[in-house]
């Protein structure tokens, strides 16, 4: 696999459809889609050239000073979270894994936003912050531990000041108001970020959160993953107006940027964190991207959008991208892409070899910690589930083990 390739993961097209829509539905769809492209924040087009306008000028400055070492990290940190998210993505197949969120397609918002970030902020992310977590320097192996049922998380979060993975959609944005009204207090420097994505923000959870964090000017970034599909719901399905418009109906700015544009993100975030560290309060950042493959592993794509929309959008890659950008720019050669290979081939074995050599989950833990003190009907349910696992039994239990005389 090259360090770019998306092909090999490309879902493949059902032969049926889902229910009440039909192929020329989702490329009419698709077509209304790719004809209303919004207006944002962009410092890299897609082929990899600067923009360079007044409209962009507030931002440009932010990454005025990035030097081609570190253009060459941001692409390493892409490529490589990239890789161990298809790693995952594998091991989930082979069912060494429950569940695997993708961010196929969205790892400009994340390691952009997430290379913004000082070592003194704490971060509130969903579950599919990888690329986050990378830059925080969580082992990856331990978030496949918490996918694989071994561990809650396996992780301090006050050792990165990155919290555990939030499955409930939406409340983690209520935690990280609260800690950010809570540093305003302390009158600390520093600032508090929380993602979610476009689904997320159609939940009560976060109106609350925006609510709060204008009234106490809470030192906050929101930062939403616009990937356009909340599950199998287009984003025009639940709102009438762009996400990050709904930022001035509680009172605090909000802006939309290129999320397959890693420095526009890098940018941006650098801008809203200022902000919320001298005291002006919160802000919305909606990166507008694309989830380029399956909501989760449990999930089928082709059931609801059409292949020229992720083809439409293949073509936005933030990979290639930036490698378009360096190439041209001569800040960088092919001696630097070959060690890169190597390099996220390294990262996908130890990945693989890690996970394989975990423990499988305890099928008894989900009966810990119910109640503080125990409670006599969760001990007759351990009961059984322990009487139903009894009854399994394997071959050489039952007499016809290799050798046995069994035929």
């Amino acid at each position: 696999m090259t360090v770019e390739s998306t092909a090999a993961r490309k879902p493949r097209r059902s032969a049926g459809s889902k229910a009440g829509t039909t192929s020329t539905e989702r490329t009419t769809r698709t077509t209304a889609r790719k004809s209303a492209e919004p207006e944002l924040v962009q410092l890299l087009t897609p082929e990899g050239k600067r923009v360079k306008n007044a409209k962009n000028a507030e931002y440009a400055k932010y990454v005025a000073g990035v030097t081609p070492e570190e253009l060459r990290g941001l692409y390493r940190d892409m490529v490589l979270t990239r890789r161990f998210d298809a790693e995952a993505t594998a091991l989930q197949r082979q069912g060494e894994l429950g569940l695997w969120a993708s961010l196929l397609g969205q790892e400009a918002a994340q390691i952009g936003s997430g290379r913004a970030l000082r070592d003194d902020d704490y971060v509130f992310p969903t579950y599919r912050e990888h690329g986050v977590a990378w830059c925080r320097g969580v082992d990856p192996t331990n978030l496949l531990g918490m996918f694989r049922g071994v561990n809650n998380g396996g992780w301090d979060p006050n050792g990165n000041n990155f919290h555990l993975y939030t499955i409930v959609i939406g409340s983690q944005t209520l935690h990280a108001t609260g800690y950010a009204m809570g540093v305003a207090k302390d009158g600390a420097d520093s600032a508090v970020i929380a993602y979610f994505g476009d689904g997320a923000s159609s939940q009560g959870d976060v109106a609350e959160s925006f609510t709060f964090s204008a009234v106490y000017n809470a030192p906050v970034v929101f930062f939403c993953q616009n990937n356009q599909w909340a599950i199998s719901e287009p984003t025009e399905k639940q709102t009438r107006v762009p996400l990050y418009q709904r930022a001035q109906g509680y009172g605090f700015p909000g802006v939309r940027v290129d999320g397959n544009d890693v420095l526009a993100c890098l940018a941006v975030t650098r801008w809203a964190l200022d902000r919320a560290r001298d005291g002006e309060g919160p802000t919305l950042v909606e990166a507008y991207t694309y989830r380029m493959g399956a909501h989760t592993t449990s999930d089928d794509p082709t059931k609801y959008r059409a292949d020229e929309e992720r083809e439409a959008w293949e073509a936005k890659d933030p990979i290639l991208r930036l490698r378009r950008h360096l190439e041209a720019s001569n800040h960088t050669d092919e001696g630097f892409f070959a060690e890169l290979e190597v390099e996220s081939e390294a990262l996908g074995r130890r990945v693989r070899e890690a996970v394989r050599a975990m423990p499988d989950p305890d099928r008894f833990a989900i009966f810990e910690n119910v109640y503080a003190d125990g409670h006599a009907l969760v001990d007759e349910e351990r009961a059984q589930f322990a009487a139903y696992q009894a009854s399994f039994v394997t071959e050489s239990d039952s007499g016809f083990a290799a050798g046995s005389g069994g035929n």
